[in-house]
């Protein structure tokens, strides 16, 4: 495979924090990669450097000359006042096209994603945002993508599209995530980037499995390395420390080496340091009460659109429930409901008495970001109460992973999965017995994601989870209640289950569309003549062969896409009277309707 994109010994550090240095990577056709790493290991920051939306410190980035490589960023940003079609025009602007070539190319890249052309970004939710800036990635026709964080916004149904259309790329791709379930579906090559690797990277392919199991197999061999030269180190200074007539007799070049030894371990020591995970661990109340909270016939509408209804739920200590939804469909709604933020318009929830909750908010809007993290962790005082043991800040902030030239910062300096784990840090000071979760898991990388996942299925009480990341769902709860979002929910054994019955359902939804769009034949009508009633009674069939026949032209010109410019213009042309049949079509159907029904 050819080398489209590397980088060489890239260097980058902001204040006092290095992200990384002497860095180095190559990206070849075709390769399709996930990038992990712990939260401030400079994930974004490398992407950045890779498209050249950044520059290293020192180092250097080259990529090929005839490399169309492509960025979707964290963050969905749109121009105002401009379609999604015309958003994916004005991208297509610097590209060598004929008009109609790139009015094929937005159509289809539309088309992949199943968004409508006429929309306004502004009016989308954030997962059709996300769906748009896809759309515009791939409308570019890249031979390798850059994605930072692609499956943000998206709902379980978003993601598992995303993972679909990505298996079936033509083009590589290095894609930055903490997606366990993701990474298995899309990346049979991983790369984690962290200063716990000599190089600053590790990198093995064979899937996110095959890689977790590489690195602790690394992990483990660098820790004894670390014992090896600890002990050497401590035995060489017992030596040094001996009395002057030993010392004379010592080796210069003895000593040398000694001091040598210490700028390895001090080396190995930071590295190893880089390894922990924050030390997440909820405070159960250990109360055995059978019936922690009653729900009997909830249900809810916002706007007059009903969301659930008729949910009947018993909670117990040790029960984990999931709640399952598209985007929209209720599901944090429900969550507040069940924890008194909100009441139920119909049914009634019941509570035992001094039912103690805590919730964990989406988005941790509870947070104050001009607050100091010293504030934020303590405050009423320089220590905590954890657990019935006082704990200074500073070593509750060490627990978190915070250091202490970070306590006096405002909560605004901090990275999206800083501020989550100093929500979680709050939480775990209030011993509970039900915990309400909703997106706990957003921002977080994957070592505080598995600690989270640990600390959870050894709490004492219930759990009431919202949360995108299929692993935890799947591995965690015992029961995951679906929502469609029109009122109806049903209960599901796992999230897999779930996911069935949603494709389903939106299958039959999209078919039924489909069919009250081209209309259903009728009994014949006297105002049609002989010959029209003939042409409308094989309208639908020649709608479906005329729309085929689209379908297929968009195949050819995605296969000619890459091909030299007369092909892909014969292919864009018989696109163009593909669709041109279609629009016939529909306009005679239109118009043999208006005279059937005399207006």
């Amino acid at each position: 495979m050819s080398l489209l994109l590397s980088a060489r010994s890239i260097a980058k550090s902001f204040t006092h924090r290095p992200l990384f240095a002497d860095l180095s990577l190559d990206l070849r056709a075709g390769e399709k990669i996930g990038l992990i790493g712990p939260n401030g290991a400079g994930k974004s920051t490398l992407l950045k450097i890779l498209a050249a939306v950044e520059v290293p410190d020192a180092g250097e980035r080259t990529a090929a000359r005839s490399a169309r490589l492509g960025y979707l960023p964290q963050e969905d940003l749109f121009p105002p006042d401009r379609t999604a079609r015309e958003v994916i025009l004005d991208a297509l602007a610097g590209d060598d096209l004929e008009d109609h070539e790139r009015e094929m190319h937005a159509a289809i890249a539309l088309t992949k994603v199943g968004l409508d052309g006429d929309l306004m970004p502004d009016t989308l939710s954030g997962g059709w945002r996300k769906r748009l800036a896809v759309a515009r990635a791939l409308a570019l026709r890249p031979d390798f993508l850059l994605m930072d964080e692609p499956t943000n916004h998206l709902d379980l149904p978003g993601v598992v599209w995303l993972e679909k259309l990505l298996r079936a790329a033509p083009f590589g791709y290095l894609a930055a995530t903490h997606d366990r379930a993701f990474l298995r579906a899309i990346a049979p090559e991983i790369i984690e980037i962290s200063r716990v690797y000599p190089t600053g990277s590790f990198r093995a392919d064979g899937g996110y499995d095959s890689f977790d199991e590489k690195r602790e197999l690394f992990l483990e061999a660098q820790e004894r390395q670390r014992e090896a030269v600890a002990n050497q180190v401590r035995r060489e200074t017992e030596w040094l420390g001996r009395k002057e007539s030993a010392q004379r007799k010592k080796s210069r070049s003895r000593i040398g080496e000694a001091a040598d030894r210490r700028d390895v371990l001090a080396e190995l020591n930071y590295r190893t340091a880089a390894a922990g995970a924050a030390g997440i661990d909820f405070d159960g109340t250990g109360r055995q009460t059978k019936k922690l909270l009653t729900a009997q016939g909830i249900g809810k509408s916002l706007g007059g659109k009903p969301l659930f209804k008729d949910i009947d739920l018993i909670i117990s200590p040790g029960m984990r429930l999931g709640l399952l939804g598209a985007n929209g469909s209720g599901k944090s709604t429900l969550l507040k409901v069940l924890g008194g933020e909100l009441d139920p318009d119909t049914g009634t929830v019941t509570r035992a008495d001094g039912l103690r909750a805590v919730v964990f908010e989406q988005g941790r809007t509870s947070l104050n970001q001009n607050m100091r993290l010293r504030t934020a962790l303590s405050p009423n005082a320089d220590s905590v109460l954890y657990r019935g043991q006082p704990l200074h800040v500073a070593a509750w902030a060490q627990r978190f992973l915070f250091s202490p030239l970070q306590l006096d910062l405002e909560l605004s300096a901090l990275s999206g999965g800083e501020q989550a784990r100093v929500r979680i840090a709050q939480l775990m000071l209030k011993p509970a017995d039900l915990l309400l979760l909703d997106e706990p898991t957003n921002d977080l990388d994957i070592p505080a994601l598995e600690v989270l996942e640990e600390s959870l299925s050894e709490f004492p009480g219930a759990i009431i989870l919202v949360s995108h990341d299929r692993d935890l769902m799947d591995r965690l709860c015992t029961e995951v209640i679906g929502l469609d979002g029109a009122g109806g929910s049903n209960s599901y054994g796992s999230v897999g289950q779930w996911l069935s019955a949603y494709d389903k359902a939106n299958s039959v939804s999209k078919g039924d569309d489909k069919a009250k769009a081209k209309g259903e034949a009728k009994p014949k009508a006297k105002k049609l003549s002989y010959k029209e009633q003939q042409e409308w009674d094989g309208m639908e069939a020649a709608l479906a062969t005329a729309e085929g026949a689209v379908a297929a032209a968009v195949v050819l010109v995605e296969a000619a896409a890459n091909s030299p410019r007369p092909i892909l213009t014969a292919a864009c042309a018989q696109s163009d009277v593909a669709r041109a049949k279609v629009e016939k079509l529909y306009a005679r159907w239109e118009e043999l309707d208006a005279k059937r029904s005399g207006s």
